[in-house]
């Protein structure tokens, strides 16, 4: 396999690298005094600084090759995932002010602090399988593909070669590092990507004819709002299960939320989050947009244009059309998502494995024994990740980012309803809150268990339109995705009510100030003045565009 880059490309390239070398050392030698340094950059970092972060944790390999590769399959309708911007908000106005007021370092130690001990016990093994069946698993294998294609060399040396780069600066720096590391990444890539859609565009004869272009092929490409029946993305299911993996994803995890908990007061990381949710709305347009472009070029010149597989689209935009040097530049771009996607989920499963496991089980332990113990944590979390590849594959027909989509879409719906009731109504128990975080976990066992077996079936039903199997399990297991979503998380809501309401209220001075309904008249106070005029009208306007795009790709 040849690499695709020429000299000049390998100097940008290589200058990149340095650039991130440099800033990584820059951290490395201010120093972690403490597992507040390490883990959350000292609670000192500015609102750019977080918006950036949070842009560049999320856009990883799901984006880079993922959406693009969706873009190619099945066209806009991804795209309502990517609108998301507006629970970005949510984060910044609902939920960032109760996380900071409980002086929580990670998720599952505030579901101590609102319920008890078991919640926070279960958030935090559940939160680190997690990582290992999406995040790390599909930012290796992200990894391997860019890597390879652009390097010329095999899908598992690009792999661990992601690895060993990322989790070097990773482990020595800790937040910092990531965080600081992750601003220059975010300006690469968003310069790299809007590059590419550029040249793409100009390729396809512009947008108009790529409109055109697309619409004599697949009518309903462009359209984000399919049938409530269609069999893959159902405008239902997308609109309203979307929403409820958006919520757990922006505004319950410890991967994004991380991010906002190093600002040193609420009006910072509100602010961070309401620049991130800006940054959000960019991926439909230079990651969506040329899996689109890319379907259009190979309907118009199949023979340069063709592809084996759709998850590949963007990387072959970027051999194709790229004059050298900017290669180069969109190279760094690819290789920075990897890394920054890769050094977040790194920094949040060694925060979460030391301060809410090991801490818990060995409260004895001194900082600087915590410390290498999060180091040590990282290894485990990517053999696991790199393990998990093979079986990713099988699941969501192939396709990283639909695979993605399907297992966040099983993984969201308790959690989203223990912290969005346990926020918004005090009268929620640690009782109620444990028994959904149970029954949702077995609920998810079921499905991704029933979606492996029957696999092939499905896939055959697909292909030939006719159902191949009978039975109450193959009927659970092609419920849609982002419609069992819905059914889950409605399950969820009803258990954490009528338990809540089954047993005895909490005590709200022991919650005071993790609620609404308990917040003091300080609380109060303070929230009023954490924000000003500006932070609402940004709010809004961004609410406004997300409502344009979702109008304008109707058909």
């Amino acid at each position: 396999m040849k690499s695709v880059l020429e000299t000049a490309d390998w100097w940008v390239l290589a200058f990149y690298l340095l650039a991130l070398i440099g800033v990584a050392v820059w951290v490395v030698l201010q120093k972690n005094k403490n597992t507040e340094d390490y883990f959350l950059a000292g609670r000192n970092v500015g609102w750019f600084v977080i918006g950036a972060s949070i842009f560049a944790s999320n856009i990883g390999s799901e984006h880079v090759v993922g959406l693009a590769g969706t873009g190619f399959e099945s066209g806009m309708p991804m795209a309502h995932y990517e609108l998301h911007a507006w629970i970005v908000l949510l984060l910044g106005w609902l939920f960032l002010p109760f996380y900071i007021r409980s002086g929580a370092f990670t998720m599952p130690e505030f579901l101590e602090k609102r319920f008890d001990a078991r919640s926070r016990w279960f958030l935090s093994v559940f939160s680190l399988l997690a990582y290992v069946l999406t995040k790390v698993s599909v930012t290796i294998y992200a990894g391997g593909i860019v890597v390879s294609e652009l390097l010329g060399i095999p899908f598992w040396y690009g792999a661990i070669g992601i690895v060993i780069f990322t989790g070097l600066y990773t482990i020595v720096g800790g937040m910092k590092a990531v965080i600081y590391t992750e601003t220059l990444q975010t300006v690469i890539l968003i310069l790299g990507a809007v590059m590419i859609t550029y040249f793409g565009l100009a390729e396809v004869g512009g947008w108009n004819e790529l409109k055109t272009t697309i619409r004599e092929v697949r009518p309903d490409h462009f359209n984000m709002w399919r049938p409530m029946n269609d069999p893959d993305f159902p405008w239902t299911g997308l609109l309203f299960g979307g929403t409820i993996v958006g919520i757990w994803y922006w505004c319950t995890d410890q991967y994004i939320v991380q991010r906002t908990l190093a600002a040193n007061n609420i009006k910072i990381g509100r602010r961070g989050a309401i620049f991130g949710a800006y940054l959000k709305l960019l991926p439909i347009f230079i990651f969506l947009i040329p899996g689109v472009i890319a379907f259009a070029l190979s309907v118009q010149n199949p023979e340069v244009f063709a592809l084996e597989k759709a998850d590949r689209a963007f990387p072959m935009l970027v051999t194709k059309l790229l004059p050298v040097g900017l290669k180069g530049l969109v190279a760094g771009g690819l290789m920075a998502a990897l890394m920054s996607s890769l050094a977040s989920v790194f920094n949040s499963c060694s925060t979460i494995f030391t301060i809410d496991i090991y801490k818990k089980l060995k409260p004895q332990k001194s900082e600087r024994e915590l410390l290498n113990i999060g180091k040590i944590a990282t290894g485990f979390i990517v053999v696991l990740g790199i393990i998990w590849i093979p079986i990713m594959q099988k699941i969501g027909g192939g396709v990283m980012y639909q695979y993605l989509q399907n297992v966040q879409s099983y993984i969201a719906p308790p959690v989203t309803a223990v912290f969005l009731l346990g926020i918004i109504w005090k009268r929620v128990t640690s009782q109620a809150a444990i028994a959904t975080l149970m029954t949702g976990l077995a609920l998810l066992i079921m499905r991704l268990g029933s979606e492996i077996y029957y696999q092939q079936e499905i896939l055959d039903a697909r292909a030939t339109g006719e159902t191949v199997v009978n039975g109450i399990m193959y009927a659970f297991a092609t419920i849609n995705f982002a419609h069992m979503a819905i059914f889950m998380f409605i399950f969820s809501v009803a258990v954490c009510v009528s338990v809540s309401l089954a047993t005895t209220a909490p005590n709200y001075a022991t919650i005071r100030g993790l609620a609404f309904g308990t917040l003091s008249d300080e609380d109060k106070a303070a929230a009023r003045g954490s924000y000003d005029k500006i932070d609402i009208v940004l709010s809004v306007l961004l609410v406004v565009i997300v409502v344009v795009i979702l109008t304008y790709f109707t058909g």
